[in-house]
């Protein structure tokens, strides 16, 4: 009997192994050793991805930014229209990282279908810009949590007076703590992120209920929640609301987590696109039920957009009327906030560790090392960090140039998603090869494709717009000057070291049996020894 139980278990392990095996000579194919181990499933990717995006939770601290630029309304379906865009932009990527399961993401897809004249620059400065977009909103995770306890104290002690170096101190804190756990807790951060799934979906039904139920029976009209415009910015109002759409942008933001992941999860060019897909289709859908259940409750707008403890605080004082019921709910999405600094900074380490081990960094072959006894690519995690506690001292100096560049990253990244669906469909959307996993049919290819290149674009432009009118010097969006100066370093990097020593990815095809390949150089190889044995274990 004993053999007979350990039987299937001998199956399953040899299922696995195969797997593993079929995934490491894919990367090899890709032009990259398996140095990462695959540690996580499919839940625990999607927890990844999931609480960087954190939608409901972003939504609601980011909801002053909507409120005086178009008011419920662009809040609410602002939302939706940000979430049906950026799901035409995931699932334009979702076809890449489905033929192309790397964690260099878009500089390497950009790379692989560009013109070969070309290939080289477009995929250096494509990464360049990609590293900085993601080390920048890293130290979002820190901000928007040491706000969150910020206000909290503003809302217990009314006679408390914040100083930027009271925030600065719980920033660091943030950081570090989200540094620790990457390095030293490598093997347990599946199950940090899956903690950090479910942490997130209880928060966002234990907060729905209990505001509801305490605001009852005075709630807002569903007018008001879904029609009421408000324009207080001094842009026209169509202007003006088109502008409310960039707290949908910020709260979708960042779901190319999973393809900088990617190396670190078995079959993922089936399993990567699913969870790319998967994240954003539940940000939407609990952020437009949260967001509906703060609007039924607020009491005035006035007061929510002035307060000094915060939106999302001072609606839930307006639901429960207590400071200590509101603190507890606030624990939810403090310690999303956690979560979220934690994922931040392992996908910006990968990102940065996969473009060093293409030589796309200074001194690369330090930051595409990995520890062999944490099995995590140090250097980068380090990098990463150092970046972070420098814009913290930024904000020391300025919070107007902190905000620059945490905006600068959301424009960096979304200008990286579109990169490499525009010059596929510059080139007749014949660049991927037809046997991908995932693949947008025809017209409904073509379709999604344009809808996600002409969003960025949009959004693009919406985020360097100053936010109100007249403009002053306090008012002024700087993000255009952060923005400009990661292109700078990106273009003058290029010509000083890149178009010398970046030599862009190396695939390997046997046969090119993947399709036509332009932008990157290629290596025939016959079937390898663990190719062989693939097959062999299959059959």
């Amino acid at each position: 009997m004993g053999e007979i139980e350990e039987l299937p278990r001998r199956r399953s392990s040899a299922r696995h192994s195969i797997t593993a095996q079929d995934d490491a000579v894919a990367l090899e194919h890709l032009g990259h050793k398996q140095e990462l181990k695959r540690n996580f499933s499919m839940i625990s990717m999607l927890g990844l991805a999931f609480a960087i995006l954190n939608t409901w939770t972003a939504l609601a601290a980011s909801i002053t930014l909507a409120l005086p630029s178009g008011g419920p309304s662009s809040v609410v379906w602002g939302l939706i229209v940000a979430g049906i865009c950026n799901l035409c932009l995931a699932a334009s990527l979702a076809e890449f990282l489905s033929a192309y399961p790397t964690a260099g993401g878009q500089y390497h897809w950009a790379a692989i279908v560009a013109w070969k004249s070309t290939s080289r620059s477009i995929s250096y400065i494509t990464g360049w810009i990609n590293v900085s977009g993601w080390v920048a909103l890293t130290a979002t995770g820190g901000l928007l949590g040491s706000t969150f306890i910020i206000n909290i104290i503003s809302l217990l002690h009314p006679d408390y007076e914040a100083k930027s170096w009271h925030q600065f101190l719980i920033y660091i804190g943030f950081t570090l703590i989200a540094l620790f756990i990457n390095a030293f807790s490598t093997r347990l951060l599946p199950l940090f992120t899956k903690a950090a799934f479910f942490w997130s979906l209880t928060g966002f039904v234990i907060i729905s209920i209990t505001i509801l139920a305490c605001a009852s029976p005075n709630y807002q009209s569903g007018e008001f929640v879904y029609g009421d415009f408000i324009n207080e910015v001094g842009w026209p109002d169509g202007l003006a609301w088109l502008l409310g759409l960039l707290q949908g942008a910020f709260a979708l933001t960042g779901f190319d987590a999973v393809a900088h992941m990617i190396e670190e999860i078995p079959q993922p060019q089936i399993r990567g696109p699913r969870i790319m897909l998967y994240c954003i289709g539940i940000g939407m859908i609990t952020g437009f039920v949260f967001l509906s259940c703060l609007l039924f409750c607020v009491n005035n707008i006035d007061d929510v957009i002035e307060s000094s403890a915060g939106p999302l605080l001072q609606i839930f004082m307006d639901a429960t009327k207590n400071p200590a019921g509101s603190v507890c709910l606030l624990m939810f999405p403090l310690v999303c906030m956690l979560f979220t600094s934690t994922t931040l900074m392992t996908t910006s380490s990968r990102m940065s560790y996969a473009f060093a081990r293409d030589r796309g960094l200074p001194f690369s072959y330090i930051f595409a090392r990995v520890h062999p006894g944490l099995d995590v690519p140090l250097n980068a995690l380090l990098w990463t960090a150092a970046w972070v506690v420098v814009f913290g001292c930024i904000f020391l100096g300025s919070s107007s140039t902190f905000n620059a560049i945490t905006s600068a990253s959301v424009v960096a990244l979304g200008v990286t998603y579109a990169i490499p669906p525009t010059i596929n469909v510059l080139r007749g959307r014949k660049m991927l090869p037809p046997n991908r996993a995932f693949k947008l049919p025809g017209a409904i290819g073509w379709i999604m494709n344009l809808v996600g290149i002409s969003w960025t674009i949009l959004t693009t432009v919406l985020f360097v717009f100053p936010p109100e009118l007249p403009v002053t010097s306090e008012n002024m969006n700087y993000c255009i000057v952060a923005f400009g100066v990661i292109l700078l370093i990106a273009v003058v990097t290029w010509i000083f070291d890149g178009r010398k020593n970046y030599k862009g990815p190396l695939v390997v095809f046997e046969g090119l049996e993947k399709g036509a390949v332009e932008g990157v150089e290629t290596v025939l190889e016959p079937a390898t020894e663990s190719d062989s044995t693939t097959k062999a274990a299959m059959a």
